[in-house]
């Protein structure tokens, strides 16, 4: 009884391996997002961001030498989703957090961050069920 228990064992486990090799549980149908990162000449950073629903995130190290930063976004074609954009100085200060929804009005944001301390700052740039397109640009302020 005992072999026999082990040959059934043997048996569905082959076929459970079988059928694995040949269907996936894997999501790579499902909803993406992408966000690029560009540097200038002159230290700016800029990308752009897609998205068919889903969700990204990304932290950019930069250095700027300035108080303040000037910063554009915008969304080029979308429906549903958010862009958000947070900006840090040096000392972790949050100097920017911005964000906007994709179907309304505004469909850009642009300005001048709040002052803050020259150095290393970190930008977060996250999409959110985010449908459509877009970019975004930073520069040290004035």
């Amino acid at each position: 009884m005992k072999t026999s228990n082990f040959k059934l064992l043997t048996i569905f486990t082959a076929m459970v391996l079988f059928i694995g090799t040949f269907s996936s549980c894997s999501d790579d149908d499902g909803p993406t997002a992408n966000i690029t990162v560009n540097e200038g000449p002159s230290g700016d950073i800029g990308g752009d961001f897609t998205g068919d629903g889903g969700n990204a995130s990304r932290t950019i190290n930069w250095t700027n030498n300035l108080a303040t930063a000037d910063y554009n976004a915008d969304i080029t074609a979308t429906t549903t989703g958010t862009f958000n954009i947070v900006v840090a100085d040096s000392e972790g200060t949050v100097v920017l957090d911005r964000t906007l929804d994709g179907g309304t009005e505004p469909d850009t944001i642009d300005g001048v961050t709040q002052a803050g301390e020259p150095g290393n700052w970190t930008v977060t740039i996250t999409v959110m069920s985010f449908n459509g397109d877009g970019s975004y640009s930073l520069s040290a302020g004035n």
